[in-house]
């Protein structure tokens, strides 16, 4: 029984991960309707941020850990308003090359870099000893990355909710011509769109990489990795991303710790979701949380 516990825990762990990691995903394609395919590489920048002012600068980490997130903020809706703004009103697909093409060059220039080509790991601050309750244990690093995590995910929740910006972002994801016409600027909320996602993208980096360490192919494989959690979820439902990030963790984990770890089988950890989201797309084609949208012609 504590095995399994042991599994749920970790697949909390994983799933919540997953699940920052394709807020940022869901934010820029809610406003906006457009796949970012360089996601994974923003996450692996603002890792190597954090990285870079708390090791070569010396700033404390959680100091770095915030102007991470500032400044892959201001860097993605750079990157919205230089290589992006041109194409509002030009078909999705001319925008998805376009992220495809940014991801490469980003690649590029870390690997240019140390970076790119070394292992990294963040100094220890917080204790190595885990915490154990009734013989599950969790350790200090995976405990505070998780209250991380849906602390981001509870304000981004609110924002989109409560705050005018975030209507805004919905409304624009609704119906473009209609929120200009009651004066929302469309421009404005792509940019706003793409920096909140650079931002969330810093602290999913930051909390990767002190989890399984500073690896640049691993950082940016997730832009990939989550996107059939966003697929499974809905890829405009904040709540959908949660629930599937944690569903996805779980059979992943549960998939490793029972099928390769007793029956002797080998990467069921990295199918098993697939499966699972083959499955349930044939039931809900639009995700667990994802709107039918009904086009009247």
């Amino acid at each position: 029984m504590v095995y399994f516990f042991q599994i749920v825990v970790s697949g909390i762990v994983v799933g919540s991960i997953y699940a920052l990691a394709a807020l940022g995903l869901v934010l820029v394609y809610k406003s906006s309707r457009v796949a970012n395919f360089a996601h994974g590489q923003i996450i692996a920048a603002g890792a190597f941020i954090t990285y870079f002012l708390t090791v070569d600068l010396g700033v404390p980490i959680f100091f770095s850990f915030l102007a991470s997130m500032v400044i892959t903020f201001f860097l993605a809706m750079s990157v919205e308003r230089i290589f992006l703004r041109r194409l509002i009103g030009e078909p999705i697909i001319s925008v998805i090359m376009v992220t495809i093409g940014l991801a490469s060059i980003i690649d590029g220039l870390i690997y240019l870099t140390p970076f790119g080509t070394e292992n990294f790991s963040f100094p220890a601050f917080l204790p190595t000893t885990p915490l154990t309750i009734a013989g599950v244990s969790i350790s200090w690093t995976q405990l505070v990355g998780v209250i991380i995590t849906f602390i981001l995910i509870g304000g981004f929740s609110w924002f989109f909710k409560k705050s005018t910006v975030g209507i805004s972002m919905r409304a624009v994801s609704d119906d473009q011509f209609g929120s200009m016409s009651v004066g929302i600027s469309v421009p404005r909320v792509f940019g706003l769109a793409w920096a909140t996602a650079g931002l969330s993208a810093a602290a999913a980096g930051c909390i990767i990489g002190n989890i399984t360490g500073l690896n640049f192919d691993t950082l940016h494989a997730f832009g990939i990795v989550v996107f059939p959690v966003v697929i499974l979820g809905g890829l405009d439902s904040i709540m959908g991303a949660v629930v599937a990030g944690i569903i996805m963790g779980l059979i992943q984990q549960f998939a490793t710790g029972y099928l390769d770890g007793n029956w002797g089988l080998n990467g069921t950890g990295d199918v098993a979701p697939y499966i699972v989201l083959l499955i349930i797309l044939l039931f809900k084609p639009h995700g667990l949380f994802g709107i039918h949208e009904i086009e009247r012609v």
